[in-house]
């Protein structure tokens, strides 16, 4: 039997994000963030969260400074920042109510994250922060809703298009790399990353969900 507690609760013009906490039997309860209804994700399977930061650190040299976007419950920029080369990362969020609980303590392991030093949250779109960006990065890393594919925002259908990508190339250093997370096969993704950047790959990642087995992908592509 599994139940569900509301933790927080929160509305904006992009509609409703409920983080609640999940308590299953002969299980550790869990944190869910959902929007509009939609699961996002939660704490307990955060590997191909972690998994993006990895794969595209692995891909850079000297990965100095970062871009996340998509907050979420802050395990892609955990893991980026566990990378002892990292200087400077900017994550960008567009729900402040978010960026209010991870601040906050609604989500526990928050105000740990947000106190490092090399961390700045930005309250903003990712296509309007990418457009109006004054400098470089060596990776640029996107998880802002559920993939193409599953849209939590239509408007979100924009960031995996050619000329987001295009726009998104020309903030990335030379050997530099975009990574994106997405909870469904993309060919359309993948074939726009490969025309933008001359080069994409493909990860599949193996998840357990609610004890329900699912596949997660991750594109990557080196400038």
């Amino acid at each position: 039997m599994t139940e569900y507690v509301e933790v927080a609760r929160a509305e904006s013009e992009r509609g409703e994000l409920v983080l609640r906490r999940r308590i299953e039997e002969r299980a550790a309860d869990a944190l869910e963030l959902r929007v509009n209804g939609v699961f996002v994700m939660d704490t307990k399977e955060t590997g191909s969260e972690v998994e993006l930061a990895a794969a595209a650190l692995d891909l850079v040299d000297d990965p100095r400074r970062v871009v996340v976007g998509g907050l979420g419950l802050g395990f892609t920029t955990q893991r980026v920042l566990a990378d002892p080369r990292v200087e400077d990362v900017r994550v960008v969020e567009i729900e402040p109510a978010l960026i209010g609980w991870m601040r906050d303590g609604t989500i526990p392991h928050g105000p740990a994250l947000l106190a490092d030093k090399r961390l700045r949250i930005v309250d903003a779109d990712i296509v309007r922060a990418v457009a109006e960006a004054m400098s470089t990065y060596d990776l640029v890393l996107l998880d802002v809703d559920n993939g193409p594919g599953y849209l939590v925002h239509a408007s979100n259908e924009a960031v995996y298009q050619s000329d987001f990508l295009a726009a998104t190339k020309k903030i990335i250093d030379p050997g530099g790399a975009l990574a994106v997370w997405s909870a469904n096969p993309s060919p359309e993704l993948a074939e726009a990353m490969e025309s933008v950047f001359g080069n994409c790959t493909e990860h599949r990642y193996d998840v357990l969900l609610q004890d329900r087995p699912e596949e997660y992908l991750l594109y990557l592509s080196r400038r």
